[in-house]
């Protein structure tokens, strides 16, 4: 067997303030890591997840031994193992010795963005918020380095994934010896390559027999898949596969152990040209990963869900959690999934306060080298605290909107709201006494009113899974809730809400018609990372929006938030006015809180800026 890299994920920096630090690691051998930062004397707590015979999963907690980390300066790090010195010059700048961390306080540069699906055709954005990164060191300039990067959903795609990335995961799990479930939970082929672009028939269905004989599939005598996605033909099912998934997808030296020449498909496969297509985006990807590791070493990385993390339109209708919660395999592939969010994401974003169940329920269920999940599961589902802040100027406030839904109880088959009202509670009382807020939303709050409208007629068809109707304003009462929560007395004078999951980007400020404070929303909308809309169909649906949508319009009065005036902010380049559909990353810049320029930095280089006056 090849000798294995000592390092196969990270170093990568997560939540750090001046209180505590959080970074990752993933070693292919049992190591006793250490970390040194310059002129600090700290604390250090280690957790370890054995997650195979070659791949152990390290996570860091420093606290200083007194008082605090200095904020917003950069501070170089290095890496032991006991006495021994780790090598990270694969991910050091031009001119560093080691690479080093910066601790965001007053926030002045951030970047954000969603949606990163390695075998999309565009490149990778991120690969730019590395350059921008590696500019900033080569001027010595710590202002201009980027202090914060906020993930806001679809870090993973869990449910559209590539022929040929489904082999090399597969491939990883042999390599790493990633130990497997006990009992499978659905019988699948021991050759992954007589499975490929199969896996939705396999997937579990509600028979026809069981469904209501108001559902048209009753009549059609046609079985209800549990998973709605569209691109469901390689989802992911096992544990180690959503651990492989993680590994290739923050990980440059994990592709190093994948085999390219044997990701191949015979040509008479009727997907034959679609796994070629993937395969060459996928090389693409993987050859920039070394640049999205640097980055991610050096930049506080925040994340929160969305639903590719787990699966397409995971929570949306109470219908849809009714049919996949009460099914085994359902359930537990939903598990599956956010289990390795937990450690790949999750444990990244809490603070000191939060308890953290799952080092030790994973080390429980291991045994015999094989995964005993199901005792995991129930805590799992009942884990409340996906959701966190971050104690910077200004705060930062991120939002589950996900596993916290208010159903419609009138109509399990409409989208259930994105927060319930215990949560919403919890949101205005966070807002409560802050100047100004960085709000993180996977959905835009403020969306665009004609995608809105046609989501609400085929709502109103009962087909609200067929659009993804993912929108605040979709359900009545969290709609009303949130909007009040805008134009209360106790709002932020400036609120940034930074969202994703459109896969199209945009900038709109608000303002309350008729609000008891003139204070200013602005929606900062950035998808995707490596994710395009159409951008035929994303220019017309602009132009149909400022026309049915004007300042003037009379339809403005039919939508939910017509107490708030919403105007759009023009591009100062490119051809899309509007709606930009174009990867990229997004670059937010503050002056004492307050937005001062908003700019996305294309994967190809190019940059798209917006107009704020």
């Amino acid at each position: 067997m090849t000798e294995l890299p000592l390092l196969l994920f990270g170093p990568l920096l997560r939540r750090a303030e001046p209180e505590l630090i959080r970074l990752q690691l993933a070693t292919s051998k049992a190591i006793n890591p250490r970390l040194e930062l310059s002129g600090v004397e700290l604390y250090q707590r280690v957790d370890m997840c054995r997650l195979g015979e070659h791949l152990y999963l390290y996570s860091l907690t420093l606290t200083p031994v007194s008082g605090t980390f200095v904020s917003d300066t950069a501070i170089a790090y290095q890496l032991f193992d006991g006495l021994e010195r780790i090598d990270l010059n694969a991910f050091c700048y031009s001119g560093q010795a080691s690479p080093s961390l910066l601790i965001p306080q007053q926030l002045h540069s951030v970047l954000h963005g969603s949606c990163r699906n390695p075998h999309h055709y565009s490149d990778d954005a991120l690969v730019q918020a590395d350059e921008l990164l590696a500019r900033s060191m080569e001027q010595g300039s710590e202002t201009q380095r980027p202090q914060l990067l906020l993930l806001s959903g679809d870090q993973v795609y869990a449910d559209d994934v590539a022929g040929p990335m489904l082999m090399a995961i597969h491939q990883l799990i042999a390599k790493l010896g990633i130990y497997t479930e006990s009992s499978p939970l659905l019988a699948v082929s021991e050759q992954v390559v007589d499975e490929l672009y199969q896996r939705a028939d396999l997937l579990p269905k509600t028979p026809w027999q069981k469904l209501s004989k108001w559902h048209s599939g009753y009549w059609l005598r046609k079985d209800e898949p549990h998973f709605s996605s569209i691109k469901s033909a390689n989802h992911l099912i096992h544990f180690e596969e959503f651990i492989a998934l993680y590994l290739l997808s923050f990980s440059a030296a994990c592709w190093q152990l994948v085999d390219f020449a044997r990701l191949e498909l015979a040509s008479e496969h009727p997907q034959h040209a679609q796994f070629s297509a993937e395969r060459e985006h996928l090389c693409k990807f993987a050859a920039s990963q070394t640049q999205v590791a640097r980055l991610l070493a050096h930049t506080s990385t925040l994340m929160i869900f969305d639903d590719h993390d787990v699966t397409d339109d995971w929570n949306l209708t109470a219908n849809w959690e009714q049919a996949v919660y009460t099914h085994g395999a359902s359930r537990g592939i939903i598990c599956n999934a956010m289990l390795a969010y937990a450690l790949f994401q999750g444990w990244g974003n809490t603070d000191a306060k939060q308890e953290w169940p799952f080092f030790s329920l994973l080390n429980s269920a291991l045994r015999d080298n094989h995964w005993h999940l199901k005792d995991v599961y129930k805590p799992l589902l009942h884990y409340d605290y996906w959701h966190y802040e971050l104690p910077t100027v200004p705060k930062v406030v991120v939002l589950d909107t996900r596993t916290h839904r208010w159903r419609n109880e009138q109509d399990f088959n409409e989208p259930s709201g994105l927060l319930d009202w215990e949560r919403l509670l919890e949101l205005e009382s966070a807002l409560e006494g802050c100047d100004k807020v960085l709000l993180v939303s996977a959905a835009p709050v403020f969306g665009v009113k004609s995608i809105e409208a046609i989501q609400a007629l085929f709502t109103l068809c009962g087909k609200p899974l067929m659009v993804d109707c993912e929108n605040w304003m979709a359900h009545e009462g969290s709609a009303k809730k949130l909007l009040d929560i805008f134009r209360r007395m106790e709002t932020p004078e400036e609120t940034i809400i930074l969202s994703g999951d459109v896969h199209y980007s945009f900038c709109f400020s608000v303002k309350a018609r008729f609000g008891e404070r003139d204070n200013r929303i602005w929606q900062l909308t950035a998808s995707g990372i490596k994710n395009e809309f159409p951008r035929k169909l994303i220019n017309f649906l602009d132009k149909l929006d400022s026309i049915l949508y004007s300042p003037r319009s009379p339809l403005n009065m039919f939508t939910k938030r017509w107490q708030m005036k919403v105007d759009k902010h023009d591009t100062t380049t490119g051809p899309q006015k509007h709606l930009v559909s174009k990867a990229a990353i997004s670059l937010i810049e503050l002056e004492q809180g307050e937005l001062s320029r908003y700019r996305l930095l294309h994967s190809d280089g190019s940059c798209t800026e917006y107009e704020l006056d």
